[in-house]
């Protein structure tokens, strides 16, 4: 039996998981009498589970098709599709809203950007917990799926170390069964769920101990391990723990840097250690050095007096390291001392930086969304080569193995990548202002959901953008973007390209 359960198409699978993660939730609701919601994601769940059962009664003994461009389709219709099911029992929970909102507010979570349509004291506590566990299991598909779904395939940020064309596979087994494809996503699975619920069970351990309750805490780790930034008391500068939740949540948002932090799997040169790593080395430079820069600025541009001795010096620079860290990661958590590191760097509007933060990204690989540190990386190496050759024309580069590789095969690539997340960003803009919405709100919806960092709608404008507000039509172009954002261009082009279509 289990044998043939394994053998179900991969988006099959992922619904009966889905549908046995709603009992989660309904025992939740129950152990809190509040007998709604209990009954609303219990049914739910049971319904679901019975049209599983149906389909994979019908699905048995059929040939399956094998092919990774084939999970590559199961895991776009996952990222579309399945929030219309993740919707059913939220929508039947809150009572309040209509379907569409309930499908905008599950296609948020499952692609881990994070944007929310509702207030905290509007939702309970098992409403709550159920956009968290969303945001957490998306996360874990976009693991699972980078390792066996996008490495063999050369994406997601894989084609700049790689030799073949984005959507082409190398052939290389890298311990991995490469006879089917699906037994590897079930492999990689396997060893990277344990790692990954171990990571989020210490963390809400940590935000337990330093004074969160136990949903905030478990809601904030979850968070903060998938780079969802889903909270349930809006963020985690009106959590109880204070600094010490702040430390060890920045700890944890280290792993969205590089792979090479939890796992060594999809490495595709030779290994290194992770203090050897581009990505994260930029990564730390990023965290550490903008935040310097802004407290200098105290001194050197035009700001205000401030009252306050070397605590405040301190509580500035902690504000714009966990800060900038959380948007580099794209999980749009935002300090409790932010404020203060504003008011000391005199910095009155923080917009922009903000969107230039979460248009980087974090690592290849892993849950945060963005353009990827491997590529920035990437152009960085190439437009110093070029300045080198402008100096000295008949230079010879000299780079090491690795940043060789970069050079030669990943700048052209991660150029090309570049240009197409910019026109997205342009064509996205356009489409949310034929839908009425003024064109600065437009260009940081279109960040938003391209970069899958949802709190930059509250963070960025001056006025929070409310998603509520927003017609329909543009709330769909809003899910059209996360999912794009979250699958990026490349890989639906490679998909759009294949040779799949024509079987």
């Amino acid at each position: 039996m289990w044998k043939a359960l394994l053998n179900l198409p991969l988006l099959l699978i992922l619904m009966g998981i889905f549908a046995l993660s709603m009992y989660v939730p309904a025992a939740h609701a129950l152990a809190h009498d509040n007998l709604h919601d209990a009954r609303s994601f219990f049914y739910s769940g049971t319904l679901f589970l019975l049209i599983f059962s149906l389909v994979a009664l019908a699905q048995a003994g059929r040939k399956r098709t094998r092919g990774d461009m084939g999970n590559l389709l199961a895991l776009f219709a996952c990222f579309s599709l399945m929030p219309l099911m993740l919707a059913v029992p939220f929508y039947e929970a809150v009572r309040t809203t209509n379907f569409v909102n309930a499908y905008v507010e599950m296609s948020s979570a499952l692609s881990t950007t994070g944007a929310t349509l509702f207030r905290p004291e509007r939702l309970s506590e098992t409403e709550h917990l159920w956009r968290a566990q969303v945001g957490w299991m998306g996360g874990l598909l976009i693991w699972v799926a980078a390792a066996a779904i996008m490495a063999p395939l050369n994406l997601g940020g894989f084609e700049v170390t790689s030799t073949l064309e984005p959507g082409h596979s190398d052939g290389l087994d890298r311990g991995l069964d490469r006879a089917d494809p699906q037994k590897r996503i079930l492999r990689v699975a396997a060893q990277l769920t344990p790692v990954y619920a171990g990571l989020t069970l210490a963390l809400w351990i940590m935000l337990v101990v330093s004074g969160d309750s136990p949903l905030v805490g478990l809601s904030h780790a979850m968070a903060v391990l998938s780079t969802s930034g889903i909270s349930p008391i809006g963020g985690a500068d009106n959590a109880a723990s204070g600094f010490p939740g702040e430390m060890v949540m920045a700890m944890f948002m280290l792993f969205a840097l590089s792979r090479l932090t939890f796992s060594s799997d999809t490495v595709t040169s030779a290994r290194r250690s992770i203090l050897q790593d581009p990505e994260f080395r930029l990564g730390l430079l990023i965290t550490f050095g903008l935040p310097v820069a802004l407290l200098l600025r105290h001194w050197i541009g035009p700001t205000p007096v401030i009252e306050g001795g070397f605590l405040e010096v301190l509580k500035a620079l902690w504000g714009g390291v966990f800060t900038v860290l959380s948007i580099l990661t794209t999980t749009g958590f935002e300090s409790a001392n932010w404020q203060i590191a504003q008011q000391w760097s005199g910095l009155t509007a923080a917009g922009p930086l903000f969107l230039g933060l979460a248009v980087i990204g974090g690592g290849v690989a892993t849950t945060a969304g963005g353009v990827k540190l491997l590529r920035i990386w990437a152009l960085y190496l190439n437009g110093l080569r070029e300045m080198e050759r402008m100096v000295h024309p008949s230079s010879v580069g000299r780079s090491p193995g690795y940043s060789r590789k970069i050079r030669k095969q990943g700048a052209y690539i991660a150029w090309i990548f570049f240009m197409l997340f910019a026109i997205t960003i342009s064509g996205f803009t356009v489409l949310f202002t034929l839908f009425g919405v003024n064109f600065e709100n437009s260009i940081i919806l279109a960040i938003s959901a391209l970069s899958t960092t949802g709190p930059l709608i509250n963070l960025t404008p001056e006025d929070p953008i409310s998603l509520l507000s927003l017609t329909d039509g543009a709330k769909m172009i809003f899910c059209a973007g996360m999912v794009l954002g979250r699958l990026e261009l490349l890989a639906i082009i490679a998909l759009l390209a294949s040779d799949l279509w024509r079987s």
